[in-house]
């Protein structure tokens, strides 16, 4: 079967532009003359004409024969290694556990610089716009608590003190919950979700709420709200989305680690264009309780860092089963063995050349000469063939918007207080069929079995992370919004498998482009094979000379 992806050549809305059509898409009257259109560039009507017979799978658990028995403990065990190369120039957790230990900096010290970096990068005609949310005596009281604990040798562990960002799609006391909106968040979460419980718990210094576009509904950095977010390499570039404000923490310096949220590469679409590492992990092997419940078969909660070090820690921490949330207890135990090796051997990495290079030309060039650096550290690499990549995209798109349309329906009253692109993307949503939203799920059955079989010939699949490095932000995009549903598909195109099938991917600095913006890669592997994909994304990271961003506020 031929590759069957294409670049989508959809308009670009901005302004009153946008403004005209989203009303124009609501009308009932206008409608009916524009959903034809809509539903024929979406691949709907070509999902509606496909010939599916496998049943449909409503949630991309892994089944019999997809990984070891479950029975794991809540988070796995984790030692720091040592400190990263000289040349690194971000500041790791061990960077801060190890001047805490030593007096060099003390945890009130580094929360009080952390809430002046945040300051400082809003300033100006260019503000980065990473937090939607920050109180500060909280955050003050936190390192107060971090700094007794350290000073009477009562640490409880490699994260007691080090500043952590949280995507405001998920539960933090004592902040509300917006979601990127107006509408939600009129009073203070009653409990953190798991994931910040167990950051909290191992004594994280939880800064604020991180920026996201809202709802989470586009992979771009766009918030009419609270402003959107620029990129630390060049404020004048989009940062990618939905964990916007949780890549630009990273990126600038500001934290080593922030929570994200994945429905269609959230994680990953940011983390590649702001040069940060970010895993989304198998599903259900993190908790979604106390996420906000947006988009129910293909969300996964993740953490972005600034190196896979500190990627791999706050992942052990944050995954494991939990009670509260049933899809997250038939797992095995998290197990990180072998994720710093520095080496390949043994691994095989499948590309898909055809998809490999529906890339702009400079982020091929990154990604293929990484590959070759992967390839010297002992990897095998092998070309695969992934065939039906097109009706996975769709069924994928189907599903997202689907769910999110049905997850925001008792809130349609508002739907005035939400920004042109949000709105145009649940009518979207609402238009599909529920005859639609089953082809889709018969799709994801089929694309489960495909993964299954290619997994039978390679142990990774590697691609680039997204299609195009961090793009302009639209002129006339702000502060009102933007719609560029052609450039969402480019920054897609090699994330949506993973939110369809369950399977884990990581996305890692590849290189640079022709401006100097950072290329990533992602590593996709089977259901619970994350240290694998660890293990992959630290050998790249050996290969590469990281380049410090324009805008970065380092706190120590």
């Amino acid at each position: 079967m031929s590759y069957d992806l294409q670049k989508l050549n959809l308009p670009r809305l901005t302004g009153a532009a946008l403004q005209a059509f989203a009303a124009a898409v609501e009308s009932q009257a206008i409608r009916p003359f524009l959903l034809n259109s809509l539903l024929e560039n979406g691949g709907v009507m070509k999902l509606r004409r496909m010939t599916v017979e496998e049943p449909p799978t409503f949630l991309p658990l892994a089944g019999a024969g997809d990984g070891a028995p479950p029975g794991g403990p809540a988070g796995g065990s984790f030692e720091l290694t040592g400190a990263p190369r000289s040349d690194f120039p971000y500041r790791t957790v061990g960077d801060y556990a190890r001047a805490y230990q030593r007096g060099e900096l003390s945890p009130v010290e580094a929360a009080e610089r952390v809430l002046a970096a945040v300051e400082a990068s809003d300033q100006g005609d260019a503000p980065l716009r990473a937090f939607i949310a920050i109180q500060r005596e909280d955050v003050l009281a936190q390192a107060r608590a971090a700094q007794e604990r350290i000073r009477a040798g009562r640490a409880l562990g490699p994260l007691d003190g080090v500043p952590v960002a949280v995507k405001d799609e998920v539960d933090m006391v004592p902040y509300p919950t917006t979601v990127g909106t107006r509408i939600f968040g009129k009073s203070p979460a009653q409990a953190d979700a798991a994931v910040v419980a167990r950051l909290r718990s191992a004594g994280a210094l939880l800064v604020g709420k991180a920026n996201m576009h809202e709802i989470g509904i586009s992979p771009c950095g766009l918030n009419v709200h609270y402003g959107s977010t620029r990129n630390p390499y060049d404020d004048r570039c989009d940062t990618g989305g939905s964990s916007s404000g949780s890549a630009v923490a990273v990126a600038a310096g500001i934290t080593p680690v922030a929570v994200g949220a994945d429905g269609g590469g959230s994680i990953r679409i940011p983390a590649a264009l702001c040069g940060v590492v970010g895993i989304k992990p198998t599903f259900g092997r993190v908790s979604e309780y106390g996420a906000a419940p947006l988009c129910w078969s293909v969300a996964h909660l993740g953490p972005l860092a600034d190196c896979v070090e500190d990627l791999a820690l706050a992942y052990a921490v944050m995954a494991g089963p939990d009670a509260n949330d049933p899809h997250s207890l038939a797992q095995p135990p998290v197990d990180l063995a072998g994720w710093n090796r520095t080496d390949l051997k043994g691994v095989r990495l499948g590309i898909y050349p055809a998809w490999f290079e529906h890339a702009a030309p400079g982020v091929v060039a990154a990604c293929r000469e990484m590959l070759d650096a992967l390839r010297l550290a002992g990897a095998e690499v092998r070309e695969i063939c992934i065939p039906g990549l097109d009706a996975m995209r769709i069924a994928h798109a189907v599903t997202i918007l689907a769910e999110m349309a049905v997850a925001m329906r008792p809130y349609r009253p508002l739907r005035r207080q939400q920004g042109a692109s949000v709105r145009l993307a649940l009518v979207l949503g609402e238009v599909v069929t529920a005859s639609d939203y089953l082809q889709a799920q018969r799709v994801r059955t089929r694309a489960m079995q495909t993964f299954r079989d290619l997994f039978q010939q390679v142990d990774v699949i590697v691609s680039p992370a997204t299609a195009l490095a961090a793009p302009p932000i639209p002129a006339g995009g702000l502060p009102g919004g933007w719609s560029d549903l052609g450039t969402d598909t480019e920054m897609m195109r090699y994330a949506f498998v993973g939110n369809l099938t369950g399977l884990p991917a990581i996305s890692f600095p590849a290189g640079y482009d022709e401006r100097g913006l950072p290329v990533g890669m992602q590593a996709m592997g089977r259901h619970w094979e994350e240290a694998l994909l660890l293990r992959v994304a630290n050998v790249a990271e050996q290969n590469l000379t990281r380049r410090k961003p324009r805008r970065f506020y380092p706190i120590f």
